[in-house]
């Protein structure tokens, strides 16, 4: 029985893990940027968004969609429509911490958090609806 419902939800369970570490990834990355090398918030989270756009990349076409595909029109269309929606969220977790942070002075990480969570509900249902699904 467990192992029936992983299998249903194996790409749920991947992107909630990998997701997981995405925004782990994402957040330390702003950490250090802003915090130790004392970057300012604009550069600490364009930079800390670059390399989890990145990395997400990665991980969704190989373990979360099982996009096998490396045919070059297929590989355009995951790589332009999954930056293309990565920067639409980014646009929308930029949008959060420029207002949250530099204009209304409420706390960075606990921000950052929050913001993490409503961009991963985001990218999973453009990652399911557009770029990854089946028949791309």
């Amino acid at each position: 029985m467990i192992f029936e419902l992983l299998k249903k939800y194996k790409a749920p369970i991947l992107y909630i893990f990998f997701g997981g570490v995405t925004t782990v990834i994402n957040i330390a990355v702003y950490y250090v940027m802003y915090y130790v090398f004392r970057c300012g918030n604009d550069i600490s989270n364009i930079v800390s968004w670059f390399i989890t756009v990145t990395a997400a990349y990665v991980t969704n076409k190989i373990w979360v969609f099982e996009s096998r595909s490396i045919a070059i029109r297929t590989l355009i269309h995951e790589i332009i429509t999954f930056f293309g929606c990565r920067i639409a969220t980014g646009v929308l977790d930029f949008a959060i911490m420029h207002v949250g942070v530099d204009m209304l002075a409420y706390p960075a990480l606990p921000l950052k958090i929050i913001s993490n969570v409503i961009v991963i509900v985001l990218n999973y249902a453009a990652s399911k609806l557009i770029i990854f699904k089946r028949g791309n």
